[in-house]
């Protein structure tokens, strides 16, 4: 889907009446600029999840707050403020703030961010006896990022592989590594972990910047802070350097998908979960277009040649990234690895006990070697798969996207 030419004219003269006199004007702008963008506003489902969704409705009023039958209608200037407030909620931006909050020239609202609202707190994961999970800095000309780095309690001086997790909006390294619960699996598989943490000044909201031209060059940008903080550990411990793999879930996948693709070097594998293809968008309208609409195959985003294997998961219900993001970017990771000749794909239906179902289609080289593969999680929203509630943005219902994703990883090293 691509936003029409005059979309942010209209915003902005709807904007403009807004915080004039002219409410009922305001309204109308809205609603035509959102109709022409295919944006008009939904009907909030009745139905809660079973998940902690990213993208979960608000709770039902309560009776209290229900409207009283013979209570006067919204004034047409509430009408207008109540429109212009949903609408920015549909863009990620919290309740709550104004309308002066409109950036409308640039189309920079202060809390957009394309993965989600605020994520509640994580509870701290025990670390086991031996292990430690330590705090890291990176720097370069690019700018500085922190990390935090999880030791096994199996280290001892053993070559190990590293696995790089970048969260998605709202998030942090601990937040991120108690929902994804990689830390245990660390324990389990003996591998070390790092979680880069985006920076508030970067990206009001923590969001990894995958929409902006900059940072989806190599050695530009926060692609070359990820690269460095995973040389730097590199550097600094006995990492295995043909296990390598990067991460992400929503912006963190749609990053990681870049990373992975500017770093062939570097990286073996890419996992994503509810992400993005790779240059799926330029700026942050083409952003809220492609995880709306889908991003659809076109020639300015077409992968570099020689990628690397990437295993992609994505809940059918995401009303945050389109699902068939995750359709474009399994095709596109194949399309960059197989040179133009036929892959191999089958696929396989299965369900996790008291679980969600899922579709799971292999893809690989007339050998046999594996290419990538691509779970559909049936019924699941955008919330990392298999996660545990200790974090957020999860959906505990499974399958395990980390213990498949470090499987896969494995069958690739």
């Amino acid at each position: 889907m691509k936003l029409p030419l005059n979309m942010l004219a209209q915003m902005r003269a709807a904007t403009r009446n807004l915080l004039g006199s002219g409410p009922a004007a305001a309204t109308e702008a809205i609603q035509q600029a959102l109709s022409a963008a295919g944006l008009a506003p939904q009907a909030a489902s009745t139905q809660q999840p079973p998940m902690r969704d990213i993208n979960q409705p608000p709770a039902p009023p309560s009776a209290a707050a229900q409207p009283q039958a013979d209570a006067a209608p919204p004034t047409p200037a509430q009408a207008a403020q109540d429109f212009a407030q949903d609408f920015m909620a549909r863009l990620g931006v919290p309740a709550g703030l104004g309308q002066h909050s409109f950036d409308m020239p640039s189309f920079e609202l202060p809390n957009f961010h394309p993965s989600g609202f605020n994520a509640p707190a994580a509870t701290p994961a025990e670390i086991p006896a031996g292990a430690q999970f330590i705090d890291g800095v990176y720097r370069n000309h690019a700018g500085t990022r922190s990390y935090k780095l999880y030791i096994p309690s199996s280290y001892h001086g053993q070559a190990m592989p590293l696995i790089v997790m970048l969260h998605g909006c709202t998030q942090n390294p601990d937040d991120f590594a108690a929902g994804t619960q990689m830390n245990a699996l660390a324990e389990e598989k003996e591998c070390f972990v790092v979680y880069p943490a985006q920076t508030q000044g970067a990206n009001s909201s923590r969001c990894w910047n995958w929409f902006n031209a900059i940072d989806q060059q190599r050695d530009q940008g926060e692609p070359s802070l990820i690269a460095g903080i995973a040389r730097q550990v590199i550097d600094d411990y006995p990492v295995n350097e043909r296990e390598v793999f990067v991460a992400g879930l929503s912006a963190g996948g749609a990053m990681a998908v870049i990373v992975g693709t500017l770093y062939p070097d570097l990286f073996a594998a890419i996992g994503v979960h509810s992400g993005l293809p790779f240059a799926s968008a330029q700026d942050l309208p083409s952003a809220l277009a492609a995880m709306k609409g889908g991003a659809m195959p076109n020639a300015q985003r077409k992968a570099p040649a020689g990628g690397v294997p990437i295993i992609v998961f994505h809940g059918d219900r995401d009303t945050t990234v389109n699902p068939r993001n995750g359709d474009e970017l399994i095709a596109q990771g194949v399309r960059s690895q197989s040179g133009g000749k036929a892959a191999k794909a089958a696929s396989v239906d299965g369900s996790v006990p008291n679980g969600h179902r899922y579709t799971r289609t292999t893809h690989s080289q007339a050998d046999g070697s594996p290419l990538g593969e691509h779970w559909v999680i049936h019924g699941a929203g955008h919330a990392w798969s298999g996660g545990s509630d200790n974090g957020s943005y999860t959906d505990g219902k499974g399958p395990d996207a980390s213990r498949e994703m470090l499987r896969f990883f494995k069958t690739v090293s």
